[in-house]
């Protein structure tokens, strides 16, 4: 609702219904509780998805993350709102980032290292778009279906909504 800077700790503990007191037991200030909530998340992701790092195929791998921003709704709003903390979307982007890249270089074989690392960056920007999109709405999309919609996108580009590759640019 509003940037992290104006958010008062009273204005905070009205809202949850906590004394000060009890506030200041667990946090040394709102910037602190953002570092704490943001690390937990981050270590909740990164254990759920632990097991299907080589098991799982990209798009299960996208569900399982999906599920967790979702299960976790509240706080990836706050944190990865326009007023959220921006250094917490580039750690999770970073999270997944060798995993992706193996990932990418296995499916896409004969491309050179440095031209998977753009791919990489323009992908997960799209991701952190989608995923606003998908919060923007009310996370009213199933998990799987988003997962599914951006792993067809990453490897089909616009071909995925008429159900072809896209086509070839001319030009040289």
């Amino acid at each position: 609702q509003k940037p992290l800077e104006k958010i008062k700790v009273k204005e905070l503990c009205d809202l949850a219904g906590v004394s000060r007191g009890t506030f200041y037991a667990y946090y040394t200030d709102i910037y602190d509780l953002l570092r704490q909530i943001e690390d937990d998340m981050t270590a909740e992701i990164a254990a759920a998805l632990e097991p299907l790092l080589d098991a799982a195929g990209p798009v299960t791998l996208s569900t399982r993350i999906f599920e967790i921003l979702k299960e976790n709704s509240d706080l990836c709003i706050v944190t990865l709102s326009d007023y959220g903390d921006k250094q917490f979307a580039a750690r999770l982007i970073n999270m997944g980032r060798e995993t992706c890249i193996d990932l990418y270089r296995n499916y896409f074989q004969n491309v050179p290292a440095k031209q998977i690392d753009y791919y990489y960056a323009f992908i997960s920007s799209g991701v952190m778009g989608l995923l606003r999109k998908w919060f923007d709405d009310g996370m009213t999309a199933a998990p799987s279906e988003i997962a599914r919609l951006a792993e067809g996108i990453m490897l089909q580009g616009a071909g995925v909504f008429t159900g072809s590759p896209p086509a070839a640019a001319g030009g040289g």
